[in-house]
Parts: structure tokens; sequence; C-alpha cells
């Protein structure tokens, strides 16, 4: 019988194997959802972006503020840079693959609002023109990354960097965090917006943005 691990075995103990070190580095998460939950429940915004997968997982970070994790909450203005194919496209097609996400964050962000960048590799050409962009317009600039120094982790601000070599591990671990850093912002968000925010309910909402509260 051979000894070689099969694909479900290997693949989770290369997970299990970075959970114990993600953990050591996880605390970051809370600062950054606290600081969202103030940041964006005062008015700010929240741009992300990625390529491939970690589109997918910008996409999903957006989608969970716009929307909600878990609990009823107001929703919180996250706009992720991917899904815009029109967008994108003219973007790409005048300027240049590289400005994809430059161009958006120089139309979309404003001082004080938050860059995040996702990235297995933390080499994407295209996040790292963003990060410029954002730091030129006075935005802060996150990131989260694979394992290691990294040129988009050392051209943000802060980075998380996701300790694996196995892009699918980072990939997972980046979907835990959007995941942790969501459940950190709704533990603070009643701090900035009153006791009773979570208990508004899609109707309410709207009837307050109807009648102008």
């Amino acid at each position: 019988m051979s000894s070689e691990l099969s694909p479900t075995d290997r693949h989770l103990t290369a997970l299990a194997t970075a959970i114990v070190p993600f953990r050591a580095v996880a605390g970051r998460l809370a600062r950054w959802g606290g600081q969202l939950a103030w940041h964006l429940g005062q008015g700010g915004r929240l741009l992300v972006a990625g390529n491939g997968g970690s589109a997918a997982e910008a996409q999903h970070l957006a989608a969970e503020l716009v929307g909600r994790l878990r609990d009823e909450r107001m929703p919180l203005s996250a706009i992720a840079l991917t899904p815009d194919s029109s967008a994108v496209t003219a973007i790409g097609n005048d300027y240049g693959f590289e400005e994809v996400f430059a161009r958006q964050v120089r139309a979309h962000g404003r001082p004080g609002d938050v860059f995040l960048a996702m990235s297995t590799s933390g080499r994407s050409p295209n996040l790292l023109t963003a990060v410029r962009a954002a730091k030129e317009c006075g935005l802060r600039t996150w990131a989260m990354t694979g394992e290691g120094p990294n040129p988009l982790a050392d051209a943000c601000d802060e980075a998380l960097r996701c300790p694996s070599p196995d892009s699918q591990v980072v990939q997972e671990l980046h979907l835990l965090s959007v995941h942790l850093m969501c459940e950190y912002l709704d533990s603070t968000l009643p701090a900035v917006v009153g006791p009773f925010a979570e208990s508004r309910t899609p109707e309410i909402i709207n009837e307050e943005m109807r009648v102008g509260v």
C-alpha cells in the first residue's frame, strides 16, 4: 500500500500547518475590524481589489459589508474594483492592465478611506500601481498576501502575511480573514452608531432613506 498522502490529506495537512502561525498574526484583524467600524460607520469607504481568486475574495468582502455577515445592521460603503467589466475592460484597453484598479481608486477614493489589496503572491503590478495611487490620494493602504516579504506587503501601510507557500491555502486563510475582520467590525459598530443600530431592518433603513433621516 502506498504511503503517499491523498490530495485531501495533503491539502488539509497544509492548511492545518498554517493555522498555528496564522493565529499569531491574526490579531491584526481585530484592529482592522475596529478601525473599519469607526471609518465606515461614520460614512467612510473601503475599496478592495484582487486578481483571479483574490478578485472573488474582494467581492465577497464587499458583499459582507454592503449586506451583512450574520446579524442585522446598517449597510456599509465597500466597493470591489473587480466586477465592473465595462470599467475594467475600458481602462485596460485605454490605459493598460496595470491601471485597471488605480484609475478606479482615483475615482472613488477619498482622503482617509481604506484601500485593501488582496494577493497570494504579493507581486501583481496592477495592485502595486493601485497602492501608489491610493497613497497619492490620501488613502490608508492595507494588504492581505502570502507569506514572507513581498513587494505589495512592503508597499502598504499595513499587511497581513498569511503563512503558507501554497496559494490555495493562502486564499483559504484570506477567506477566514475576511470573516474574522467582519466579526470584529460588527462587534465594534454599535459603539460607533448606537446600541440599537443592529436592530434596524432593511425596511426601517429604506424608510429612513426615503424621508431623509
